[in-house]
């Protein structure tokens, strides 16, 4: 097994549906520009109400990759 350095960024997804769609939905546009992408850490979560209820939630979170030799 070799050493790894990873380097980290901050992402926030945002869905009408749930915290898990959320997090994926940032997951999947950050994969379209960031690679080797190993793990992810939800640093913090809160969403929008309207007239009571919950109508959206948004999902920020660090995913670590590790940096290309």
């Amino acid at each position: 097994m070799t050493d790894h350095v990873y380097k980290t960024i901050e992402l926030t997804g945002s869905s009408k549906t749930s915290i898990e769609d959320a997090v994926n939905q940032a997951v999947a546009k950050a994969a379209k520009s960031v690679r080797r992408m190993q793990w992810f850490q939800v640093t913090e979560t809160r969403g929008h109400i309207v007239d009571g209820k919950v109508a959206h939630w948004q999902v920020s979170l660090k995913v670590g990759f590790t940096l290309e030799d």
